[in-house]
This record gives structure tokens, sequence and C-alpha cells, in this order.
């Protein structure tokens, strides 16, 4: 019976807290999973005597929805995406709409968009942050696609999204065909950045400062109370706090690799060819990457022998310092990947709310923070703001503590602690503001041996000139490349 306002396919963590997220909001869920036992399961425990209903194939789960049919995966991003639509198409009938929650990369979501349309058919990409507690009690929704979709789809989405405390609904349009999954993208390289400015800080107090778990809980727990509230900022206070069966600190027995799923190697992958800078999120990349080679990095610290430089400073200045530094530093984050946003949206046409885009991340999501409100209001005051750092408010902020940065930056590197991101956000700060950057030599250098032409400070810009600077070469000069 055609009774069913949505097909949810796939039943792992986020699509079974979904499932009752949406049944909770007063929907009717029809739902299907490749494993029988995790079906059989979901019926017994969570999904009895609710209006949900297990069905046993793609086919019956069809059958079972309203139409236009609205069918929804979470299922591992890639070919398993490519091959349950592949099954579906023969199943739906015209203008049903196949919703992707899962972390597709945007330029698949580009394809299925044009691919399902072309066969009568409506394709939503929409990225989804906020893990099982999100799904289950309200994510942060960033819906994109086929436009035509949005109006049946809503209602629905809309209802299980997170809310802020001013009633905000975290999920709104975005954009066409992959405009969701590529804010989504952006979202968890700003998440990747986030997460390992915390852990430089942490080291700092652990390595340097010397300070116990429950010492480092007092003080994240004091600073959620400010301008640094988050979501990452309260549970790094909470995991100073869980202790092991044995008594002592959990934090102390967790192995310091780090893994990842992608999408902050994506974020800084279409930075390059967006040619947007994007250094303290790469950074945070590359820091992943360093933490899995454990090995290496035993072998090398026995080699070395480096012993950390013992701080000797004020602690509670220094920890202001810090608490600066941190606040900072992640402003410098969410600018960059706001510039990332900006250029895309030109780039694909998309004509990204970016204003709207930090309501979506208000609620429900990993990144949550504070100041995205001061984000919004940035860009409800220019929309056309070319970085975040010039809107008057973070300029005040930065004005106020950038010497705190520049100190943390500073006694960490002197005391050989590894701060990668801390180190690239003064450095993108101390760039950006620069007027005259040594650029100019670095074009030299290329028109010297590559004849690649320069630009000259009393000349109009787009006018390029090339140096014969030996003498012996010709008037021949390379074509110009704008990467």
């Amino acid at each position: 019976m055609k009774n069913y306002d949505i097909g949810m396919i796939g039943l792992g963590v986020m699509g079974e807290n979904l499932t009752l997220n949406i049944e909770s909001k007063g929907f009717h869920v029809a739902a299907y999973d490749i494993s029988k036992d995790r079906m059989e399961d979901f019926t017994k425990t969570r999904a009895k005597e609710k209006n949900i209903k297990i069905a046993r194939s793609l086919k019956e789960l069809v059958s079972m929805v309203k139409k236009p049919r609205k069918i929804m995966l979470m299922i591992k991003a890639g070919n398993p995406v490519d091959q349950v639509i592949e099954e579906l198409i023969v199943l739906l009938d015209k203008g049903d709409i196949i919703i992707d929650g899962g972390n597709s990369h945007f330029p698949d979501t580009n394809r299925r968009t044009k691919y399902l349309e072309s066969n009568n058919l409506l394709f939503v990409g929409t990225g989804i942050s906020g893990g099982e507690e999100g799904a289950l009690n309200g994510p942060s929704i960033m819906p994109g696609g086929s436009e035509k979709a949005w109006p049946f789809v809503k209602d629905l989405l809309q209802a299980i999204a997170a809310k802020t405390k001013d009633d905000e609904i975290c999920c709104d349009w975005v954009g066409e065909n992959g405009a969701g999954h590529f804010v989504k993208m952006v979202h968890n390289g700003i998440e990747y950045g986030d997460i390992q400015l915390i852990t430089e800080v942490y080291q700092i107090m652990r390595d340097l400062l010397k300070m116990k778990p429950d010492e480092i809980h007092d003080i994240f727990y004091e600073w959620n109370k400010g301008e640094l509230n988050s979501y990452l900022i309260e549970i790094t206070a909470d995991i100073f706090t869980k202790k092991d069966k044995d008594g002592t600190y959990l934090i102390n027995k967790i192995l310091d690799t780090a893994g990842q799923k992608g999408t902050g190697k994506w974020t800084a992958i279409n930075s390059l060819h967006e040619g947007v800078s994007l250094p303290l999120i790469a950074e945070s990349v590359y820091a992943r990457f360093l933490s899995a080679i454990k090995e290496e990095r035993v072998k090398a610290s026995k080699l070395y022998n480096r012993k950390l430089k013992h701080f000797d400073g004020d602690r509670k200045d220094f920890l202001n310092n810090l608490k600066d530094a941190l606040y900072l530093a992640k402003i410098i984050s969410y600018a960059q990947g706001f510039s990332l946003l900006s250029e895309a949206s030109k780039s694909y046409k998309w004509d990204l709310n970016l204003g709207g885009i930090s309501v979506l991340w208000k609620g429900g999501c990993i990144i949550r923070s504070a100041f995205l409100s001061n984000i919004k209001e940035a860009f409800d005051k220019n929309p056309n703001l070319s970085n975040l750092l010039v809107d008057s408010f973070f300029k005040n902020e930065i004005e106020l503590r950038i010497e705190g940065l520049r100190k943390v930056v500073s006694i960490a590197v002197l005391s050989g602690v590894s701060i990668p991101t801390l180190s690239s956000s003064i450095a993108y700060f101390d760039g950006y503001t620069t007027n005259s950057l040594p650029a100019n030599l670095l074009q030299a250098q290329r028109d010297y041996f590559g004849a690649h032409n320069y630009e000259r400070i009393d000349k109009p810009r787009g006018e390029f000139f090339h140096t014969n600077w030996t003498g012996k070469g010709g008037k021949t000069a390379s074509t110009i490349y704008k990467g």
C-alpha cells in the first residue's frame, strides 16, 4: 500500500537515526538495508511500534512510497550510490525523487543530477552534518541538485533539521547540481582545521605547560562559556574527563594516529583548482598524514632525541594568549573556507548565499560556533565581501588579540612543539595583509628561466612584459597562464 512519505535505503548509524528522526516528526517511513540482520534488529528494537515499515527489497520499498516518491540513500559514497541509482531507475516513475544524503563528492552529484534529469527523475544531493546525535535530534542539512525537487522535499527536510535558539532552521536550498555537497565538503574542511587547531593547543598544554587532563578539562570548559563557545570545544572538555576501567584517563591511552574519509583532502584539492589560498585547512590534512606514519616518527624521535625547552613564563598569561590564538586561528580557518565557497559560487554559477550558509551551520553540525552569527551579519552587510578578515567585526577581534597568536606561535616554535595550523594561520594573516609581497622576484625568476612574462607597477594591470635577462635570449615569450 502506497502510504509512506519517504523510503530510506541504508540503516547504518546515520540512516537509522535519520529514519527515527523523520518518524518522530509525524512522517511514515519505509526502510531497507542490504543487511537482513540489520533490518531484523532494527525492527525488533528501535523501530518497534513506530510508523516505520521494513521492505524486503528495493521493489517493495518503491511500491510502498507515495508519489512523487522520495527515496533517500544513506549509503557509502562512490560506486554503491551509482549501483543503487541504476536499480532504482527502472522502478521509479517520472517526477520521482532520489535523495543522496551521504558524503558524495560534488562532481559525482553534478553528473548524477544531469543523468537522472535525462531519465525524467529528480535528484537531490544533500550534505548532512551532526553525526549520530545530530541525525537523531536535528542535523544541519545542505540540499542541492534538481531545483524542481525542492518544493517536494522542503517540508520534510526542514522538519527534521536542527533549529537555532532563535528558531532559525538549519536547512535551506543551497543551489543547483553539486552545490549542496560542495558546501558540505567545505564544512568538513573547516572541521579538519578546527580539530587540528584544538589538538595543537592540547599538545602545548600537555607537553609545554605539563598540564594534566583534569586541568585541561577545566580550561576548555571555561573557554566554552565565551567567544570560543562551540560544539568541538564542548566535546573536547568532555573528553578529558573520561576514565578507563583502571581509573586512568582514557585520552592518554589513545594511539596518536588520525583517520579521515577524504572530504578534507577534497577541500584542499579544490582550493588549488579554484586558485584560493587555503593553507590552514591543507595543513590540517597533512597533519593527519604525518600522524599516520607512527613508526617512522618513533624512529626519527630516537634519532634526533629532541627535548622540548622548559616553559618558564607566566602560565596564566600564556593561557590567555593561547585562548586568543585559538580563537583567531579559528576565524582565519572559517575565512579561508568562505573564500573558497565564494570563488566556487562564481565558477559553477551557483549564486551561493554565504550568509544563509552560515545559518545552516549554526545548529546541529560539527562546526557550529558562536561567531557564525557574526559571519551571517558580515555577509548581510556586504553580500560581496571578499574575505571575512576585512569585515569590521572580525578586524576588531583580530586587532585585539593578534599579539596573543604571535606570542603562542613564537614560543611553541622556539620550544620545539609542532603547530602546523597555528603557524599557518599567522602566516596567512600576515600575507593577506601585506601590501607588497616578494612575488615580484618570483616573477622575475620565472621570466628569466622560462620567459613567462611579468606585469609592471608603472603600467596598467593585464599588460605583460618580457626581459632578455642574459642578452642571449630571443624576443619570444611564453604564453600567459592565469591559474
